[in-house]
């Protein structure tokens, strides 16, 4: 300190208070205080999951991105597009920013509050010339946190944060599997679509040979009316699939954030079902646990609970608070800027709670009845979690094994079908066979397209449930 700031401070005791206060404040102010981070339930783990195969190989590329993992690229851009305009995400955005303003505004509470304060008073009494006065001031304020409750409401503040950011994982994660589920979706309708088309021509064909051979005296009427039975039910099935499409590219449009009908043209155009690989090195269930974001989520509010069974205590004990004033006073506003007389103030003060009908315990009470709701709500997080997994599991294996019997029945029935049409065209064989294997045909490749369709969407909820589809960061 120069020696003409000492000489300053020696001269003025007012100025030397208004020093001393603002040190104080701010020396308080930098005072620490953190609560124990709460244990977390005990949920029972198992050490590997139940319906995995140990034939397992490790897939390529990470798990954030596991839509990659998939031949389809189009998927990879419409989880994209997606991400970034979904009205879902958007909402769960703002509602991460407004708990991270949240948190800050409870974090500024732990500081000193300054106010600058400036008044200028004219008064006059009858014929007594009028006075001026001009004040200008400084005034500070500080609530010392000796049991904790501000600190502890900052750390619920700062859980709920980290809960918001794990809110908004799930979104996307939710939306990237709803969006990759609904692409797989329209390509095997657009499949089955085809199939069905496909097989309305070729029943369409036999009609016209048995109505040939009605004609010719070589069938009867009634051959012909099963013929044209057939090729009805199969063209009563086109517009449930041409609706379905329709539906699906609504549907993909509203999730990329686009009004229905934009993306009508992009994929009109029939492609292949999306497919992933069919090896998948699994995580321990312990490491899938720590990368899900509800799980995650439901962790952080069990801290924001606990937290605040600490507030709701620390309020029960006393309250300090310390405040003070530093300013000017001077009749005109020239002696005001040339330093006036300098006023300051101190005031130290305590509030006990004496009575208040016990509505500081039942706030206690309360917030413990929350923290265990947090609890039960972690352990059922954690549970569905692994029941998630398992799940996919069963299906992505009885998918498999379901697909590869249904495409030797379909290559079987397409043989057979094409045997039937010659041999009958020939009058070697009765018309019902004719129709029995038209209708196997139809069955089995109309169940290989949905049933591949229904493990590509395995695979997805596959991924989902271990937790793909975001990165956790920090808030």
């Amino acid at each position: 300190m120069t020696s003409t700031a000492c000489n300053a401070l020696r001269k003025e005791p007012t100025l030397r208070f208004g020093v001393s206060l603002v040190a104080s404040l701010s020396l308080c102010a930098c005072a620490q205080w953190s609560p124990a981070t709460p244990a977390l339930p005990e949920v029972a783990v198992p050490e590997a999951w139940n319906r995995a195969q140990t034939s397992s190989a490790s897939t390529t590329g990470p798990l954030e991105i596991w839509w990659s993992h998939f031949d389809d690229p189009m998927i990879g851009q419409l989880v994209g597009q997606a991400l970034n305009y979904n009205t879902s995400v958007q909402s769960a955005q703002a509602a991460l920013q407004r708990a991270r303003a949240q948190r800050d505004v409870t974090a500024a509470g732990l500081l000193p509050r300054m106010d600058g304060v400036a008044s200028a008073q004219r008064s006059d009494s009858g014929n007594t010339p009028g006075g001026s006065a001009f004040n200008a001031r400084f005034d500070a304020s500080w609530e010392p946190d000796v049991f904790g409750a501000n600190h502890s409401a900052l750390e619920a503040s700062e859980a709920d944060a980290q809960a918001s950011a794990a809110g908004l994982g799930d979104v996307q994660v939710s939306l990237a599997a709803e969006v990759a589920v609904n692409y797989i979706q329209l390509r095997g309708t657009q499949a089955r679509l085809s199939i069905a088309r496909d097989n309305l021509a070729s029943q369409f064909e036999t009609q016209q040979i048995t109505e040939w051979r009605v004609q010719a005296g070589l069938a009867t009427s009634l051959d012909s009316e099963q013929a044209r039975t057939a090729t009805a039910q199969t063209r009563a099935q086109i517009p449930l699939f041409e609706a379905s499409v329709d539906k699906s590219l609504h549907a993909l449009a509203v999730l990329t954030g686009s009004a229905p009908g934009v993306l009508d043209t992009a994929l009109a155009g029939e492609g292949a079902v999306p497919q992933a690989a069919d090896e998948l090195a699994l995580s321990l269930p312990a490491d899938t646990l720590r990368q899900r974001p509800d799980v995650r989520a439901a962790e952080q509010r069990v801290r924001a609970a606990a937290a605040r069974v600490v507030q709701a205590d620390a309020l029960r004990y006393p309250s300090f608070q310390l405040s003070g004033s530093l300013g000017v006073r001077a009749l005109t506003l020239g002696s005001l800027s040339a330093g006036g007389a300098w006023v300051g103030s101190l005031l130290a003060g305590v509030s006990l709670p004496l009575f208040d009908g016990g509505a500081a315990q039942a706030q206690v009470r309360a917030e413990q009845a929350a923290l265990q709701q947090a609890y039960a709500a972690y352990r059922a997080a954690v549970l569905t979690a692994l029941q998630d997994v398992e799940d996919a599991l069963v299906a992505l294996r009885g998918d498999r094994e379901r697909l590869v019997h249904l495409r030797t029945a379909a290559e079987a029935a397409g043989n057979a079908a094409l045997l039937a049409r010659h041999r009958y065209a020939s009058g070697l064989i009765d018309f019902q066979v004719v129709l029995e294997t038209q209708r196997t045909l139809r069955t089995t490749q109309d169940g290989v397209a949905a049933t591949s369709a229904d493990l590509g969407a395995d695979h997805v909820r596959l991924y989902k449930a271990l937790g793909g589809g975001w990165t956790h960061a920090g808030s």
